[in-house]
């Protein structure tokens, strides 16, 4: 029974990477906008690094501003890819009609997920590694620095963008072609709210105990905690952890009340039309 899952999930994977193995564009894509955006905050951060000499001010606290944005830009692209790789490769099926193709097949719900985020997570490598990269060449930036602790940042940052992209799919299985735009723009609401380039502390009073409840705010209180004075706060972490078994235990929920609705109906068939 689990080999024929492996299987079928594998198929999936396999059609979506045949989409990128002879498609230049489709590749560049995937690293074009962290790439961009590092660029940017790059310079930027630069910039405020640069004041120290012109003058003046505390050099360690302009750096660390700068290193802590640089950071904040990197991890918060994992989360956006991630998210992006679920709704879009699952929009791929809606754009080529073959979404009603696939559950004819013995495909289970859970498996064009398991498919759709191992797709998500290729796409994530694809494209926040050449941003590392560009960061260290560009600004002398090493993320891995941040030593072993990375690996829980990525994993929660990416379970944070599964469990937006549950939500982004079930809203357009409920709502049709309307609601594609909420996978590129739904995620980006949030940047203000989840301490991306600056801590929660920041914010207004009233507005922090919501950013309190997204699982991001305490990777990126985590990660300003160990490039400050090298310390990982695991309070952090498992709150990080707690929030998201919460939130993808949410979505999932949605998303299998939208799926049972959407087949009820036929939408599988006639979504996107």
């Amino acid at each position: 029974m689990m080999q024929a899952s492996l299987r079928r999930i594998w198929g999936l994977v396999y059609r979506h990477l045949c989409l990128y193995r002879r498609s230049w564009p489709r590749l560049a894509e995937l690293a074009y906008w962290p790439v961009l955006q590092m660029c940017i905050w790059g310079f930027t951060a630069s910039f405020i690094s640069g004041q120290q000499f012109t003058h003046g001010t505390a050099g360690h606290g302009l750096l660390l501003v700068a290193s802590t944005m640089l950071g904040g830009v990197l991890l918060w692209e994992v989360t956006i890819r991630s998210q992006m790789g679920v709704a879009i490769s699952f929009l791929e099926e809606i754009w080529s009609r073959n979404l009603g193709h696939i559950f004819i097949s013995p495909l289970r719900p859970w498996e064009l997920l398991a498919g759709l985020i191992v797709v998500a997570f290729l796409r994530v490598m694809a494209g926040v590694l050449p941003a590392i990269l560009v960061a260290y060449l560009l600004y002398a930036f090493n993320l891995f620095a941040l030593g072993p602790v990375l690996v829980l940042f990525f994993a929660n940052l990416m379970i944070m963008g599964w469990a937006f992209a549950l939500a982004v799919v079930s809203l357009i299985l409920r709502h049709g072609a309307g609601a594609e735009a909420l996978a590129w723009s739904l995620l980006f609401g949030l940047t203000p709210l989840a301490a991306v380039y600056y801590p929660v502390s920041t914010l207004p009073v009233w507005l922090q105990p919501i950013s309190e409840i997204i699982p991001a705010t305490h990777v990126f209180e985590g990660m300003r905690a160990v490039l400050r004075n090298g310390h990982v706060s695991s309070i952090h972490l498992l709150a990080a952890f707690g929030l998201n078994a919460v939130w993808l235990l949410l979505a999932s929920l949605l998303f299998a009340s939208q799926f049972r609705a959407a087949r009820s109906r036929g939408a599988l068939i006639t979504i996107g039309e």
